[in-house]
């Protein structure tokens, strides 16, 4: 088996991923559909792998993951190696992909990018992602940093600590007098698992992982007779659970001013979720992502818990 990865092919592979489909690739590439097709299997000839599973539109597979991120990689080690020759006739900004769950992209991590110094040609393309899964598009090689949960580092990339999130339980005081009677901090986990419920997506488990917090072993919301409502916005779950239509777990500096105009109401004193998030990138040296690593750092230190989870 041959043990080099011919560039052409590696970047035929790249264009089919984000094209989605071998016509579409040809398209970009100006040349055939045939031609994509004999470069991809070519390319797995080579790697003695199957890279690509062949749907609509495409995905790579775990193999397939590896070469796209280098890919990746390469693609931005040219353009640095370009514009540093004086190549690039005019300075093209680094364009950083990053991942980040919803939760910090309405609280801590704008105000983050605010602090990478503002002669730095970058500019930005969010992802928005549960941190559960935010280091799957690292995997994939569709974005080069992302804020996870997850302190695994993926291949190729590094890892630091930034702080722990903090959510607690609130809801409107309308629907804690109905709903919990009087019983805020004393409420037992059958009243949280009867009561309507905001989510922020099927994904979304923080509510249920409380209710089993309150007893080991306890189901959370009944399926078929919990009220659950599904608001995919950070802003907009706290505009549902400030409206009454369910109590949910909400980040703590976000429920903070809400408290405090009594729009929100604590259901429990003293219980809470803290989730632990990380920030991973590749291990390339690129000034723009080293410049945001730092910046992201120095924010988190601030606006992050960094005591132990409770």
């Amino acid at each position: 088996m041959m043990t080099d990865l011919p560039l052409d092919q590696v970047r035929t592979l790249l264009t089919v991923v984000d094209e989605g489909t071998f016509d579409a690739a040809a398209a970009v590439l100006h040349v055939t559909p045939s031609a994509v097709s004999q470069r991809v299997k070519a390319l797995e000839q080579r790697t003695g792998r199957v890279l690509l599973m062949r749907t609509k539109p495409v995905r790579p597979t775990e193999s397939g993951e590896a070469v796209v991120r280098f890919a990746r990689q390469l693609a931005r080690l040219e353009r640095d190696t370009r514009a540093e020759l004086g190549m690039s006739g005019t300075e093209e900004p680094t364009r950083l992909s990053i991942a980040v769950n919803a939760d910090s992209l309405a609280t801590w991590f704008l105000p983050a990018l605010s602090r990478v110094p503002e002669g730095l040609p970058v500019c930005y393309e969010l992802r928005r992602e549960d941190q559960d899964h935010t280091a799957a598009l690292l995997r994939e090689g569709l974005v080069m940093a992302a804020v996870t949960s997850s302190p695994d580092a993926v291949t190729g990339c590094s890892v630091r600590g930034l702080g722990r999130m903090r959510y607690v339980p609130v809801a409107s005081p309308a629907f804690a007098t109905r709903w919990f009677a009087g019983r805020a901090g004393g409420a037992s986990w059958e009243v949280y698992a009867d009561a309507p419920v905001v989510t922020f997506d099927r994904r979304d488990d923080i509510q249920d992982a409380f209710v089993r917090e309150l007893v080991r072993g306890a189901r959370g919301p009944r399926g078929a007779s919990a009220v659950r409502h599904l608001v995919p916005t950070s802003e907009g779950f706290v505009g549902a659970v400030a409206a009454g239509m369910g109590w949910g777990m909400v980040p703590e500096v976000q429920a903070a001013p809400l408290l405090d105009a009594g729009r929100l109401v604590r259901l429990s004193a003293d219980r809470h979720i803290d989730v632990p998030l990380f920030w991973q990138q590749w291990k390339l040296d690129f000034p723009a992502l080293a410049a945001v690593a730092e910046a992201v750092s120095a924010e988190a230190a601030e606006a992050l818990d960094r005591g132990p989870a409770v």
